[in-house]
């Protein structure tokens, strides 16, 4: 039986950004983190000294093997007093025009960004109820503010935002808090992968669809770029999860990061047709199809064009 008298945190998809972050500043804090990660060698760096502690957690939350062996170690490590939070952070981020991005990246993004959540989230439930612990989960903005192109992953941070709402009131009898963070314009390395996963998706894209939305896509990516570039640093997330965790009567969301505040008050106060306009305007998205549009491969000329009566 473990004799450590540390607080006690399991942090999925701490590889990088926003979960390292969160790990490394909740170990400087002096917490016990269990830091999950797919490969135990991407697992974050040890605290120096005596402030906290880490321990690597293999933990690929779409493999149900591996999500019983992890919480079997934490288990075993805290014993009887239980875990005293859990942030469900680990996540993987598709942008694409709904029309053409393939269902089984969109299923596989779900698998991992809702299914393997909840999957954690049972399994360590067990652990949290003792502790009377907290659940972070890690929404976004996007489930508010939904520019085009975003809908991929905004459908499964929606999805979050919903399990969070149904999570915090059935776990209500037992003490366990459950609190959503909703970032926006956080600059990690997944930033530095948008051009490149947005190309090979137009790649692999039937001709006809790169000229429906290959522009406005390709304007959107560098718009993004842009703004995630120069938006706020993971460690404000971070700091974000440990009030989350801390604070005796957390709120129930948090909104962070540069543009999160004013993107939910535009969402909320905008008229539909209104608030459209300026998601596509800020994207850099026309407001008129390509003209390439109708030169679709195999169009004879003199023919109608797509969706064109005679």
């Amino acid at each position: 039986m473990s004799t450590c008298t540390r607080s006690h945190v399991v942090v999925t998809g701490t590889s990088s950004g926003i979960g390292r972050a969160t790990a490394l500043d909740l170990a400087a804090a002096g917490r016990h983190v269990f830091a999950g990660v797919r490969r135990l060698d991407d697992a974050p760096p040890a605290p120096p000294g005596d402030s906290g502690e880490i321990t690597p957690l293999l933990l690929d939350v779409t493999d149900p093997a591996q999500v019983e062996a992890a919480a079997g170690v934490v288990a075993g490590h805290t014993g009887p007093a239980g875990l005293d939070g859990l942030v469900n952070n680990a996540g993987i981020g598709l942008f694409g025009p709904l029309e053409i991005v393939p269902v089984e990246q969109f299923r596989h993004q779900l698998e991992v960004n809702v299914t393997g959540q909840l999957a954690v989230t049972q399994a360590l439930l067990p652990l949290l109820r003792p502790a009377r612990g907290r659940i972070v989960l890690i929404g976004s903005i996007g489930t508010r503010f939904t520019p085009p192109f975003t809908g991929p992953l905004a459908a499964s941070k929606s999805a979050i935002a919903t399990m969070a709402e149904a999570l915090r009131q059935e776990l209500a009898p037992w003490g366990i808090g459950v609190v959503l963070l909703e970032p926006a314009s956080i600059h990690t390395e997944a930033v530095d992968k948008l051009a490149r996963n947005a190309e090979r998706l137009l790649a692999a894209a039937d001709p006809r669809a790169r000229a429906l939305y290959g522009n406005d896509f390709r304007r959107f990516v560098a718009v993004g770029l842009a703004r995630e570039r120069n938006g706020s640093p993971p460690q404000v997330v971070a700091r974000a999860v440990a009030r989350a965790l801390t604070v005796p009567r957390p709120r129930a969301r948090y909104l962070v990061g540069k543009d999160a505040v004013p993107m939910a008050a535009l969402a909320a106060v905008l008229p539909t047709r209104l608030l459209d306009a300026l998601r596509r305007k800020l994207t850099g998205c026309s407001s008129r199809p390509s003209a390439s549009w109708w030169r679709w491969p195999g169009r004879r000329p003199g023919t109608p064009g797509p969706g064109r009566g005679r």
